[in-house]
C-alpha cells in the first residue's frame, strides 16, 4: 500500500486536509476538459527520481513520468545542474530564434543521435513547446516542399491535439487525411495477425497510391509512429516500416516519424527507427527530448528546406532553460546506454507480465518495446471475436504466438482497466490508460529505473490485476461496449 508518512509539511491531518482543498479547488475552478487529475486526485508536492510525493505524504511509483517526458525521472542531477548553470549564467531565458552558445550545444547533441543518413544532411526548426505544435510544422514542411496538400495517416494514431494534428489523428472526426491500416497482432484489422498481417497492410497501402481510381492522389507525406503509444502500445513490425520506407521513397513521398513519445532511448533504441534501420525525410520530436522542460523540434532532410522566413515561428521556440536540460538528458542517455539499458529491462519485464496472461482471463495482451509497455484487458465472459483461419502447416506463423494461445481477442473492457489503474494507485503506483477503448494499462517507467523498482512495479501491478478480477468475478462485468474516445492529451 501506498506510504502515509507525513513529510510534506504539516501532521498527518493537516496535510491531508491541504490536499482535499487543493483538489476540490481544482474541481471548481480548472476546465472540464482536464484528464489525469481525474484518475490519478494527487497533490504532487516532491519528486526525485522515481517517486512522487503527495500533499498527504504517500509516497508513489511514477509509470507515468509526464506521459514519457521524464526519460531521467523526476530533478535528475544532471538536469538541475545544466538549469542552474544557465540560470547563474546570467544568459537570456527566452531568446526567440537567435543563436546562443545553449542553442548550439543543444544542436549539437541533438545531431549526434539522429540516425545515419539525416544527420550529415538536416535542418532543425524549433517549433512552439508542445509536440502537437512539431506535427504541424511537419505537415506544412512537407507541403510546402512538394506543392501537395494530401497526408497519409493510420488508425489508431495520436499526433497531437490542434487542429492538423488531431485531423491526422485515430479520433478524427472530419475526413481530412487518407487512413491507413496500422498492422498489430493481437486486433488485427484483417483478422489474421503477424507477417500476414503486416503485408496485407502493407499491400492496401501500395494499391491505394497506385489506384488512380483510389480517390486518393498522390500525397504530400506520410506521418506514423513507429510504436502508437495512445493507439494501445503497438510496436510496428520492423520489415512492415522498412516497407513503408521503400514505398514512400519510390513515390518521392516524403516520410514522417512521429517519435514525441518514442523517441531518447524510449523503445529500447535511441530513436524507435533505429530498430528498423530505416531514416525518416522528417522527425517530430518533444517530450524527452526538452529534459522535463517545453520543447518540440523538427528535423529534416535538407533539400526539404524551401520555406520562406517566418512560414513557421512561435514565442516560446526559444526556451533555453530547456535546451540546456535536453542536452544534458541527450547526453546522458548516450554515454550510459541509457538505450540499451531500456531494451534489457523491457525484455524481462514483458516476459514476467506475459505470466499475467495465463494467470488471469481478463488479461488479454501484453505488448511493447523497450519501457515503453502495455497491458490490454478484456471482458473474458464476453464473445471473442470470429476465430482467425490457421495457417497452412509449415507457414511461419504456423505456430501461436508466445503472447496466448488463441490470439482471438475478447471485447475491451475499458471499466476494468479503470480499476487496474485505481488499485495500483490505492498500491502506491501511478500507471495511465490508452488504447481505442482505453483499456489498455501503459507503463511509461523512467529509462533510470533500477532492477528493484522494477520488481516493485510488476509485483504492484499483478495484486491490483488481482483485485480488480476478483472484483469484476464478484460483481459481474459492467463494461462499455461502446465506449467514447478516452480522455487523453499526452
Amino acid at each position: 500500500m501506498a506510504v502515509t508518512e507525513s513529510t510534506a509539511g504539516g501532521t498527518p491531518g493537516e496535510a491531508g486536509a491541504g490536499h482535499e482543498g487543493i483538489l476540490r479547488r481544482q474541481s471548481a475552478r480548472e476546465s472540464s476538459a482536464r484528464t489525469y487529475a481525474r484518475a490519478l486526485p494527487i497533490v504532487p508536492v516532491r519528486a526525485r527520481g522515481f517517486t512522487i510525493e503527495g500533499a498527504d505524504g504517500r509516497r508513489y511509483l511514477d509509470c507515468l513520468s509526464g506521459a514519457g517526458t521524464l526519460a531521467l525521472g523526476h530533478n535528475h542531477p544532471v538536469v538541475l545542474e545544466a538549469i542552474r548553470s544557465v540560470l547563474d549564467s546570467g544568459a537570456p531565458l527566452s531568446v526567440l530564434d537567435l543563436a546562443t552558445p545553449v542553442k548550439d550545444a543543444f544542436i549539437t547533441e541533438l545531431f549526434h543521435t539522429l540516425p545515419p543518413g539525416l544527420a550529415d544532411r538536416a535542418r532543425v526548426q524549433f517549433c512552439g513547446p508542445a509536440g502537437t505544435d512539431a506535427v504541424e510544422a511537419a505537415l506544412k514542411l512537407v507541403r510546402a516542399a512538394t506543392g501537395r496538400s494530401g497526408i497519409l495517416a493510420f488508425t489508431g494514431a495520436y499526433h497531437g491535439m490542434t487542429a492538423g494534428a488531431l485531423a491526422a489523428s485515430g479520433g478524427a472526426r472530419d475526413i481530412q487525411v487518407a487512413r491507413l491500416p496500422y498492422p498489430q497482432d493481437y486486433r488485427c484489422p484483417f483478422g489474421v495477425g503477424g507477417r500476414p498481417g503486416a503485408e496485407l497492410a502493407a499491400r492496401w497501402t501500395e494499391s491505394l497510391l497506385d489506384d488512380p481510381k483510389s480517390g486518393v492522389p498522390l500525397p504530400a507525406g506520410m506521418i506514423l509512429e513507429p510504436v502508437q503509444g495512445e493507439g494501445g502500445v503497438i510496436p510496428a513490425p520492423d520489415d512492415w516500416l522498412r516497407r513503408m520506407r521503400r514505398i514512400t521513397a519510390d513515390r518521392s513521398i516524403p516520410l514522417i516519424a512521429d517519435e514525441v513519445q518514442t523517441g531518447v532511448g524510449r523503445t529500447g533504441a535511441f530513436w524507435a527507427v533505429d530498430h528498423s534501420g530505416i531514416t525518416p525525410d522528417v522527425m517530430v520530436l518533444s517530450k524527452a527530448i526538452g529534459g522535463s522542460l517545453p520543447l518540440a523540434v523538427i528535423v529534416y532532410r535538407d533539400d526539404l528546406d524551401v520555406w520562406q522566413p517566418g512560414a513557421h515561428a512561435g514565442t516560446f521556440r526559444g526556451n533555453q532553460l530547456a535546451m540546456a536540460a535536453g542536452t544534458a538528458t541527450l547526453a546522458y542517455v548516450r554515454e550510459n546506454a541509457l538505450a540499451e539499458r531500456a531494451a534489457a529491462l523491457g525484455t524481462r519485464m514483458l516476459a514476467q507480465l506475459t505470466e499475467l496472461i495465463h494467470q488471469f482471463r481478463c488479461v488479454g495482451d501484453v505488448r511493447g518495446r523497450g519501457l515503453m509497455i502495455g497491458l490490454e484487458l478484456v471482458d473474458p465472459d464476453a464473445a471473442p471475436a470470429t476465430a482467425r483461419p490457421a495457417p497452412p502447416a509449415g507457414h511461419p506463423d504456423a505456430t501461436p504466438p508466445a503472447l496466448g494461445p488463441t490470439r482471438t481477442p475478447h471485447p475491451a473492457a475499458p471499466e476494468l482497466a479503470a480499476a487496474v489503474q485505481r488499485e495500483c494507485l490505492q498500491r502506491g503506483l501511478i500507471v495511465e490508460l490508452g488504447g481505442r477503448h482505453a483499456s489498455v494499462v501503459r507503463l511509461l517507467p523512467p529509462l533510470t529505473i533500477s532492477d528493484e523498482q522494477a520488481t516493485a512495479v510488476l509485483d504492484r501491478l499483478a495484486d491490483a490485476v488481482a483485485a480488480a478480477a476478483r472484483h469484476h468475478q464478484t460483481h459481474g462485468p459492467h463494461q462499455q461496449r461502446h465506449p467514447g474516445p478516452a480522455q487523453r492529451t499526452g
